[in-house]
């Protein structure tokens, strides 16, 4: 038996910017005493936007790098003069977003690789995949001439309706936290940064450039400011994306609290922060604030700052300290090193890539009396909009334009399956039709509005369930910028998507066929209604390019599917602990949001208080089986303490498994959840009877709570129960380790309090 050994401990010194050296500190101190005020100013401000509708800055300007990439999302002032160059700036997170054509011309075309959408990406669990996935990323930045991509998000799946949760990794800060970390690392061994976003507590759509998010300093700590910390101690990121919305009162790019004494103070990031496209108000107290760079930049904004140190209302050292932030970033990229890009990043091997990615993401939901992989299957009938239009990722700045896509029908045909082509024929007119006659799209990000699923095509059903030897049918959804998903038609299926379900399922059945079902889909949606119908469901969430591929994978057996859920399926929206308050107050047009569940966000919540899912937290079958034995968990703590589980897999089909300890602390001057996930680990590819020994380490952090009156991480004396287990429900084996006494973890600065009462969701 091997051993592997996976450190969760989070009191490591802080990873600073490996390249930040003092001849660059040198560098940018010289510089800084060149500037003129108004150079000052404009380094502060981006040079603007130059996609349809969108305001720009005052260039084009002499030795400016505004149209260096065709699509970037923005660049940053350049001062030849000083050779100070501009940086460019480029949306993420499912790949590179940049445009594919450059000055009219059809001869050259710059795609990106569209990988699988971050949702998928924590389904896999994987950190050492998801670091892959990034290098790669990467590798397109640099050779693209992009020297910072805005991503990864982590922001969490407070709430199933949030229309970008798929650029979200998942409702547990350190799923999302590992992640991200895994993901900066893997992109910036490239020599490019990252930005991780939006700082913070951005978990929806809805008047997201004003809402005020009102919540509690121990939710922030515990939950939403959590995942940033673990992915700015880990892994360094360049910068930090700030917000748009306000955290009890203060717009995120304009509090103090926020971005210096929690990013800087608690954290010690070295970095700068930027703000969203056009976030906050005021630029002159987004400076003071520790905001350095206003994205994309107005230039209103540069005269007010000039205007503000002028009167004494902005001192010049702070612009000083902006700035320099700035120029040590700066100094480590492509653009300061005269990196020669090529254009011509490997996108075939990229794609492999995120093919293989895609598919140890994918959940396997049900799978009754061993229907998948196939076994005597060679026609069969597909059914569903997606299964031939296949969602690759979400919309808005998530999206990438990739050199094509693969449909289901298409994968499926390559693997020597039989399909019916009337079946297709039909799917085809009508999909072509319904899209003429839907509105064009609102604005630049917006796509089309999505085709309703076609009716059940009665009669081809009943003809199929004779002659296909299994039905297929894909359920698709797509969400992105501006607006958050509905209950209606969105969350609960459409009535043609029920009724299609319905129909096949009664046809087929009778006539001893299976049925599988396929979510083609970014975010979580309503399953318990018709579950029972299908003989099996997959989860296939949005793969990116290489779409049907990795289903086929699963579906044929080349692949045994080893993701599982990063976040919770209600039986029923009305469960969602957030949903009462979601998005805010009032319904029609909220100026707030209240954080009234508190700590009691996903499985914290159904466990604790004994709701039961659809599918719970950590959820997810294989084709093999798996034993959990031998714990090693010491009696009494020290630190750090080692928990070891001995995985064997105990089916007949190669696998691997993700391996979840959670801890149950006991309740004393501090409220505690259920469970709490504290570590996970995925085995190796294991072999029918192999084993691994999997080695967790807790440090005093992973078993400390945020105490809100002392300001500080407290870990209660008791007895803590320890669950090594398949999913927050499925513990296989138990232990417990006792704390004698008290210990005070980290005390930290007054931060972000709320200024009007909150009645938190208790016990």
């Amino acid at each position: 038996m091997k051993k592997i050994f996976f450190l969760f401990c989070f009191l490591m010194l802080p990873v600073l910017l490996t390249a930040q050296t003092t001849d660059f500190k040198s560098l940018s101190d010289e510089w800084i005493s060149q500037l003129t005020l108004e150079e000052k100013a404009k380094l502060v401000v981006g040079m603007g936007m130059r996609f349809p509708g969108m305001p720009r800055n005052d260039a084009p300007v002499v030795g400016q790098v505004t149209d260096k990439v065709a699509g970037a999302a923005g660049s940053t002032f350049a001062v030849p003069h000083l050779s100070i160059p501009g940086m460019v700036v480029a949306d993420g997170p499912a790949g590179l977003r940049i445009s594919p054509v450059r000055n009219q011309d059809s001869t050259k075309f710059y795609y990106a690789t569209a990988f699988p959408i971050a949702t998928q990406l924590a389904s896999t669990w994987d950190t050492t995949l998801v670091k892959a996935a990034g290098k790669a990323i990467g590798t397109e930045v640099l050779e693209y001439g992009v020297d910072i991509i805005l991503m990864p998000a982590l922001n969490l799946h407070r709430n199933p309706l949030c229309g970008r949760n798929f650029e979200y990794y998942s409702e547990d800060p350190l799923v999302s936290g590992w992640m991200a970390a895994a993901m900066i690392k893997g992109l910036q061994s490239n020599g490019i940064g990252t930005s991780i976003k939006h700082f913070a507590a951005n978990n929806q759509e809805t008047n997201r450039n004003s809402i005020d998010t009102i919540v509690s300093e121990r939710a922030l700590r515990e939950l939403y400011l959590r995942s940033f910390e673990i992915a700015v101690t880990q892994a360094g990121p360049w910068t930090v994306m700030s917000s748009y919305n306000k955290i009890n009162g203060l717009y995120a790019s304009e509090s103090h609290d926020l971005l210096t004494k929690v990013l800087r103070d608690d954290w010690h990031f070295k970095g700068f922060v930027m703000t969203d496209w056009f976030g906050g108000k005021d630029p002159v107290a987004q400076m003071k604030a520790g905001n350095d760079l206003l994205m994309p930049g107005r230039p209103e904004q540069t005269s007010a700052i000039v205007k503000a140190v002028n009167d004494g209302t902005l001192p010049l050292e702070v612009l000083d300290t902006n700035v320099k932030r700035i120029l040590d970033v700066l100094l480590q990229t492509p653009a300061a090193k005269n990196y020669k890009y090529s254009d011509n990043p490997d996108l075939k091997a990229h794609a492999q890539i995120a093919r293989t990615t895609a598919a140890e993401g994918m959940v396997l939901l049900k799978n009754q009396d061993t229907v998948l992989p196939f076994k005597d299957v060679k026609n069969i009938a597909l059914f569903g909009n997606s299964s031939y239009e296949f969602v690759t990722g979400g919309t808005g700045s998530g999206d990438v334009n990739e050199a094509y896509s693969i449909p289901l029908e298409k994968a499926l045909g390559e693997a020597g399956y039989v399909l019916d082509d009337s079946l297709k024929k039909t799917y085809t007119i009508y999909m072509r039709e319904t899209k003429a006659k839907l509105p064009k799209p609102r604005n630049f990000f917006a796509p089309r509005p999505p085709v309703p699923q076609m009716p059940p095509p009665i009669e081809q059903i009943g003809k199929l369930s004779k002659s296909a030897d299994i039905a297929l049918i894909t359920i698709g959804r797509n969400s992105g910028e501006f607006a958050d998903r509905k209950p209606e038609n969105d969350f609960n299926l459409e009535d043609a998507e029920q009724q299609l379900i319905d129909a096949v399922s009664a046809a087929f059945h009778k006539t001893g066929r299976k049925v599988v079902v396929v979510l083609n889909i970014g975010g979580v949606i309503e399953t318990a209604s018709w579950r029972d119908k299908a003989d099996a469901i997959l989860l296939a969430w949005q793969p990116g390019q290489e779409g049907g591929y990795p289903v086929s994978d699963i579906l044929t057996g080349a692949v045994n599917p080893s993701g599982k859920l990063a976040s919770t399926f209600p039986v029923d929206y009305k469960d969602t602990p957030s949903a009462k308050n979601f998005p805010g107050s009032p319904p029609d047009k909220p100026d707030s949001v209240i954080y009234e569940e508190g700590i009691y966000v996903g499985y914290r919540y159904f466990t604790t208080f004994d709701v039961k899912p659809a599918f719970e937290f950590g959820f997810g079958l294989s084709y093999t089986r798996f034993t959990y034995s031998d714990p090693v968990i010491p009696e009494t703590y020290s630190d750090p303490l080692p928990v070891k589980i001995t995985i064997t897999n105990s089916g007949t089909t190669p696998g691997k498994e993700i391996v979840q300890l959670y801890l149950s602390a006991p309740d004393g001057k501090l409220e505690k959840p259920a469970v709490e996930l504290r570590a996970f680990a995925k085995t190796k590819l294991l072999q029918p009877g192999e084993s691994q020994v999997i080695t967790f380490i807790l440090c005093q952090r992973d078993i400390a709570s945020f105490d809100t009156q002392r300001t500080a991480w407290i870990a209660e004396k008791g007895k803590y129960r320890v669950k090594i287990g398949a999913s927050s429900l499925d513990i296989r084996q138990e232990g417990k380790f006792r704390l004698p006494k008290e210990l005070i973890v980290e005390e930290l600065t007054k931060s972000l309090s709320p200024r009007v009462a909150i009645y938190e969701l208790k016990k």
